[in-house]
């Protein structure tokens, strides 16, 4: 079971990097690991750093995907740009924190991307 929700989510992450190439974003890395864990993929849109957490399902049985961005997350993802923030870039530039959702179907894959989701005082 667990093999197959990484191979859904590396799906996952696939389909959203070819999404946001055809968007315009920039994808500077694909999984970077930390201390606290991994942020999915940090991208480049305009003049703006995005943080975008990919969440990948097979149906809405258990939720839309995006839903599974809960407050321990997002704090998580908010700890995991700071810390990317200070060891990877050298002057300061706007940050945002996307949600992309994709939802497996038959067919083409149903995609929504969320931005500015998450807010950071």
């Amino acid at each position: 079971m667990k093999h197959d929700l990484k191979e859904t989510g590396n799906l996952g992450e696939d389909i959203a990097t070819e999404y946001l190439k055809r968007r315009g974003y920039k994808i500077i890395q694909r999984n970077c690991r930390s201390p606290f864990g991994e942020i999915d993929l940090v991208a480049q849109d305009g003049n703006t750093l995005v943080f975008v957490e990919v969440k990948t399902r097979h149906g809405c049985e258990f939720g839309f995907p995006e839903e599974a961005v809960h407050q321990k997350k997002r704090e998580q993802l908010i700890r995991l740009a700071t810390w990317y923030l200070m060891k990877h870039t050298k002057k300061e530039m706007p940050v945002r924190f996307d949600i992309l959702a994709v939802e497996l179907k038959t067919g083409e894959p149903e995609i929504r991307l969320i931005q500015n989701a998450i807010e950071v005082e």
